[in-house]
């Protein structure tokens, strides 16, 4: 619980860094970000998160850790260098603006209810926290935390960020709290919270 709270006030801090941000200038800004993400934000394909409806503060994190380089990826750590805060903050503003659409699951429904139980429960055996007690009931996150919105997510998406939160290869969670949790979930836990995550509507 200290964890939660620390990264909570530490990502209220961060929300007073940045400008407003003007969602219309944003929707010019993220004209090349479309390509990849969808020109609603909702991206047609799992290779790319969807960012409608994703908290504008959790989205300036990503872009700002991309242009530190405290978060590794080749495509975005070039298109981040180029943005100031200001764009990053319109950028964020715009794709926080659009809605969110499910992209549902085929998986089988005993895995569906496990993703389910371990989302909205945890796994006291293993000391694992709920992971709905930042992301929230319904998976939408907890903007002025910066915690994202999950509901509809891609769900390989979300299990190759879980991965990688596992295998330390992506290490910008606030306090090592999601490579904590991350530690603590089979191959098969990762699949089944990524499977309940996508039939949640974002």
């Amino acid at each position: 619980m200290r964890k939660i709270l620390t990264a909570a006030a530490l990502f209220t801090l961060f929300t007073h860094v940045y400008a407003a941000g003007d969602p219309a200038t944003g929707e010019e800004k993220s004209a090349t970000c479309q390509g990849c993400h969808g020109a609603d934000g909702n991206s047609p394909s799992a290779d790319f998160p969807s960012l409608a409806g994703q908290n504008a503060t959790y989205i300036i994190k990503q872009l700002q850790n991309f242009k530190e380089g405290k978060r590794s990826n080749e495509t975005m750590s070039a298109m981040a260098a180029t943005l100031e805060d200001q764009d990053m903050a319109d950028i964020a503003a715009y794709f926080s603006s659009k809605k969110g659409v499910s992209t549902g699951s085929s998986a089988p429904k005993e895995v569906l209810n496990r993703g389910r139980l371990l989302y909205k429960g945890g796994n006291k055996k293993e000391g694992m926290a709920a992971c709905a007690g930042c992301h929230g009931a319904k998976g939408t996150g907890n903007g002025p935390a910066g915690f994202p919105a999950l509901a509809g997510q891609h769900a390989d998406y979300i299990e190759r960020q879980l991965l990688a939160f596992k295998t330390e290869e992506r290490k910008n969670d606030m306090n090592h709290m999601m490579r904590d949790i991350s530690f603590k979930l089979t191959s098969n836990d990762m699949k089944a919270v990524a499977a309940y995550l996508t039939t949640l509507t974002p």
